[in-house]
This record gives C-alpha cells, sequence and structure tokens, in this order.
C-alpha cells in the first residue's frame, strides 16, 4: 500500500473494506461534523456493515476506474478522507469530495489531499474538469474549494434531498489549463499581489 505525506503526521492512503472497522470509529468521530454534507460518512456511521458496504462500494468504483476513496491519516489515527466521487475517463471529467473530523481541521490536510488527487487525476490521467459539488449551506467547503482555485459555476437549486432538507447545491470547477496554471512557479506570487 502507498502512503503520501500530507503534512507533519498525516498520511494520504487506500482506504479499503478490510478497514471498515477503523472507518466504523472514525465515523462516528466525524458524524457530527461531516455527517450532515457527506452521505459516505453519514451512512458509515450506522454499523460495521454499513461501514464495509461503502468502502466495497468505493473498491468497486476503484476497480471500474468509476471512483475512488482514500484515507487521511494524521499520527497514526484516520480522521477524514478524499474522494472522487465521479471519475469520467470518456468525459475527462470527476468529481472531487471531502470530509475531515473536528481534531483534525486548521492543519491544512485535506487541502495538500485534495492537492495530489487533483495533480494525479489532470496530469496522469488527462481529466479536464474537476468539480467540486457543495450545499450552499456548507460554508467551509466552498471556501476551501476557493482557496484550491475553483470557480463557481452555478447552483442547482433544492437537487439534493439530504436528511430531511433538499439543499440547494452548488457546482464549482477547476480546468486542467487552470489547475496547471496555478501550479506554475510565479503563480503563487501573482496571486498574494
Amino acid at each position: 500500500m502507498f502512503a503520501i505525506p500530507v503534512g507533519e503526521g498525516a498520511e494520504l492512503r487506500p482506504l479499503e473494506p478490510w478497514q471498515a472497522e477503523e472507518f466504523l470509529e472514525h465515523a462516528g468521530r466525524a458524524a457530527e461534523y461531516a455527517g450532515p454534507w457527506v452521505p459516505a460518512v453519514a451512512n458509515a456511521s450506522a454499523g460495521l456493515d454499513a461501514a464495509r458496504d461503502v468502502l466495497q462500494r468505493y473498491a468497486d468504483k476503484q476497480a471500474s476506474d468509476s471512483g475512488r476513496l482514500y484515507g487521511i491519516w494524521l499520527d497514526g489515527a484516520l480522521v477524514g478522507g478524499v474522494l472522487f466521487r465521479i471519475f469520467d475517463t470518456a468525459a475527462e471529467t470527476c468529481e472531487v469530495g471531502v470530509w475531515l473530523e473536528p481534531s483534525a481541521t486548521g492543519r491544512g490536510l485535506v487541502t495538500a489531499a485534495c492537492r495530489v488527487l487533483i495533480d494525479w487525476a489532470v496530469d496522469q490521467r488527462g481529466m479536464h474538469r474537476v468539480e467540486w459539488l457543495v450545499s450552499s449551506r456548507n460554508e467551509p467547503s466552498k471556501k476551501l474549494a476557493k482557496r484550491l482555485g475553483f470557480v463557481r459555476d452555478g447552483v442547482l437549486r433544492e437537487s439534493f434531498p439530504w436528511q430531511g432538507i433538499r439543499h440547494d447545491m452548488e457546482v464549482w470547477s477547476v480546468l486542467a489549463p487552470e489547475w496547471r496554471a496555478s501550479r506554475a512557479p510565479d503563480a503563487g506570487a501573482s496571486q498574494a499581489r
């Protein structure tokens, strides 16, 4: 298994069905913070079988090259994750999703993990468009999308019924040329001005 550093004491690794117990424990810690926004976390917190089902669904997606799921470990504990909910190589489009438990916020872990995923999707897999779908109510996720260089495309009004609420879903995106330009050596200097 690979592990990619994403911060001091933190690494990004595949999150697989054999890790269902660890995922269940993490989902319990993350449920209040991430559950209102991330169905995978909310569903996994329902029990060991549910946690295993979520992980198996993403293992099946990875096998069919239509999605992927990775965990973020901090000092050996699973504290969050990033995923490709959709990965469509024919359309050269994918959708990134994220979550984190409260104890790990403010360290840049999700930002670093997203950069690893998006770099891979754009540079290795030829994705042209990377999307970020987020409830209009989820301010931290929208701030993260903006920090990563995503642009708000529009709003799908009341398009996502979740936990008794019909959420307006904002669609954000970054295109491959924009992503590559944001990594150029002089991009940081021009953004700081």
